[in-house]
């Protein structure tokens, strides 16, 4: 899931990688709009805030409206920067850690959400900004892994993506062409998994309020740990498969000795004849 890189990934990568990652946006999208009354797994309506606070002459409102859009960019940013410095030293390593650095934001939020949360403006600015912050981290990483195939805190591209696939499927000429299921088969698997995500959260947000954000960063320490449990067990079985080729070998090598000595023997044999 976090293994593999580009072009090298393979349908079931990403289906597994966006449907578990549109699941935590849903969530976290729908906390956040039902906590502090706005959206932070996308940007865009943010962009024509921002304009429209500029043209109203509220600077100050101009400006956070900035840094929210600018905290999503900067997350993306990051994570494409670890992944493409640090992909071939450690693959594994260089995707997982924006999802790491996600995961310390949501809980930072849940935390102090759940003890210090007084209810102020700033507050509810610098929070809504490391939401942000930590969608710009996931949805860059997504994209940049899957060579832009896999992006999952917004649903805007993939209605339209979907709705030309769906289009493409009236003509019999493109539907048997796989890589158009494939396509389709992996935008309704993060269309399914984020509106469900979505759902968990409103359902959830009514007893846990800001601890939904745990529950979140439980189902990122999975990503994690998923592909962690993957690298660990290939590594053991490939010892293991070392292992016995090196002890077919200890047994082949006196068998083969034996073997030299008695040609050895047969060729001196033959020359004193």
């Amino acid at each position: 899931m976090l293994r593999k890189y580009s072009n090298s990934r393979t349908l079931s990568d990403n289906i597994k990688l966006g449907g578990l990652t549109a699941f935590v946006a849903g969530m976290v999208n729908v906390a956040s709009f039902l906590l502090f009354f706005s959206f932070t797994s996308n940007v865009t309506g943010y962009f024509a805030v921002m304009i429209a606070e500029l043209i109203k002459g509220n600077l100050y409102q101009f400006v956070i409206v900035s840094l929210f859009i600018a905290s999503f960019f900067v997350g993306s940013f990051i994570s494409n920067f670890i992944v493409i410095h640090f992909n071939k030293r450690n693959a594994y390593l260089a995707h997982a850690m924006p999802i790491i650095l996600e995961m310390a934001c949501l809980l930072f939020v849940g935390v102090y959400g759940s003890y210090y949360y007084k209810d102020s403006l700033i507050e509810t600015e610098v929070l809504l900004m490391l939401m942000l912050f930590a969608m710009g981290l996931q949805n860059g990483l997504t994209a940049s892994i899957s060579n832009f195939a896999v992006k999952t805190t917004h649903l805007t591209g993939a209605t339209t993506d979907l709705a030309i696939l769906f289009s493409m499927f009236t003509h019999k000429e493109y539907r048997n062409k796989q890589h158009i299921k494939d396509k389709a088969k992996l935008l309704l698997s993060i269309f399914s998994a984020y509106l469900l995500g979505a759902l968990v959260s409103s359902l959830a947000y009514s007893v846990l309020k800001f601890q939904v954000f745990y529950v979140v960063s439980l189902f990122l320490l999975f990503v994690i740990a998923y592909d962690f449990y993957k690298i660990r067990s290939v590594s053991f079985l490939l010892k293991i498969r070392k292992r016995k080729t090196e002890e077919l070998q200890e047994e082949q090598t006196p068998l083969s000795s034996v073997a030299s000595k008695e040609k050895n023997i047969h060729t001196g044999k033959v020359l004193l004849q």
